[in-house]
């Protein structure tokens, strides 16, 4: 029997490899003459980098950048085989970089994720994938292009500062002096967010509060999209910004087009094609996969229901381990095999992070254990 184990990370908790250790010893105490295949998984956020150099054998480097309130970070990414480069903006310009009496989406900035993109640029990589969850920013990655040698000038020609408070006084941009290689290499922005950048469905609207907007701020950081907007679209950088995935990462997904000639991809299928995972589900008799917690919206797009899709076209059913479950299941059930909670009883959160290894393992045998009698 050949069980392929291909999970996103437990967000917060366990990074995807963790996760297929786990659910490995799980399935191999209950078939111990299983062939075992782990491809950890990411959708573009948190475990990305570290998932694809570890399915490719790709070499991992670090870089010191600025995070988001300006103060030095290493930041890490991957070299492939392929001689493409792949990171995390999360790494330079993420939530888990700050405490949460830090953020303040008027002040943080995505100049680290500029400074590492030009890192991966100076090495002239084939391509550049890189993943935008986990934003600690909403400048519409103004921050990012600054790292990138563009400059962004006011009405009398002085360059702002980084950061959403400046942007309303934008004028024009300036691109003499960006990265030379910008518009040579290809790059690839891993993002399963949909939203524009602007109105009830934006940027700032559904994601500001996550970067610790409060509701008096949000006009503002709306207006300071706005204009950036404005200026893509007067200097021709843009036709709008109204396309799914320029409202992801505090508009960084608008900003990556505008500036980089970026396209934006499913995070979930493009890390999946990126390890092979496709060639892996090839004569498997079962894959299990799984995330933090899943709820009916798992089903449309998120990275399991992508795994189970996969394993769909190549006939191998899915069974969906997670750490929980949230309220009416019918989607997830016809979407897997079999839909499972790790949680053997009702505990707070910080105890089923800590108890999240083992009922992995214990959930994983127990799969493994029905499956085989059902053959």
């Amino acid at each position: 029997m050949r069980i392929v184990l291909a999970p996103d990370s437990f967000k917060g908790n366990m990074r995807s490899p963790q996760v297929c250790a786990a659910l490995a010893a799980g399935v191999l105490a209950a078939l111990p003459g299983a062939v075992v295949v782990s491809v950890p998984m990411a959708d573009g956020g948190e475990g990305t980098t570290d998932s694809v150099a570890a399915a490719t054998g790709g070499e991992l480097r670090e870089v010191t950048v600025h995070d988001p309130l300006g103060r030095p970070v290493q930041a890490r990414f991957a070299l492939l085989p392929d001689h493409t480069a792949v990171a995390e903006m999360a790494s330079a310009s993420g939530l888990e970089l700050l405490r949460d009496d830090e953020l303040n989406p008027f002040q943080t900035s995505t100049l680290g994720t500029g400074e590492l993109l030009r890192a991966m640029l100076d090495l002239e990589p084939r391509r550049i994938v890189l993943g935008i969850g986990g934003s600690a920013t909403v400048d519409g990655g103004a921050g990012m292009a600054q790292g990138l040698g563009y400059r962004l000038l006011d009405a009398a020609g002085i360059d702002l500062a980084p950061g959403a408070a400046a942007l309303p006084g934008l004028a024009t941009i300036e691109a003499s002096d960006a990265h030379p290689r910008l518009r040579e290499c290809p790059i690839q922005v891993a993002c399963d967010v949909t939203n524009p950048l602007l109105g009830e469905t934006g940027a700032v609207a559904v994601f500001g509060p996550q970067k610790g907007a409060t509701p008096d701020m949000l006009p503002s950081l709306e207006s300071s999209l706005a204009r950036l907007g404005e200026v893509w679209q007067g200097q021709g950088m843009l036709r709008s910004t109204d396309e799914p995935g320029d409202g992801a990462a505090g508009g960084l997904g608008a900003g990556l087009r505008a500036f980089c000639g970026a396209e934006l991809v499913s995070g979930a299928r493009l890390v999946a094609d990126a390890v092979g995972l496709r060639q892996a589900l090839q004569g498997a008799d079962l894959v299990i996969t799984g995330e933090g917690c899943s709820d009916r919206s798992t089903a449309f797009g998120k990275l399991p229901a992508v795994v189970a899709e996969l394993a769909g076209e190549e006939g191998v059913p899915a069974v969906l381990v997670s750490g929980g479950l949230r309220g009416d299941t019918m989607e997830l059930e016809k979407l897997f095999a079999g839909v499972f909670a790790i949680c053997s009883d009702a505990m707070p959160l910080a105890t089923a992070m800590q108890r999240a290894a083992g009922d992995l393992e214990r959930t994983a045998r127990n799969v493994a254990r029905l499956w085989s009698l059902s053959r």
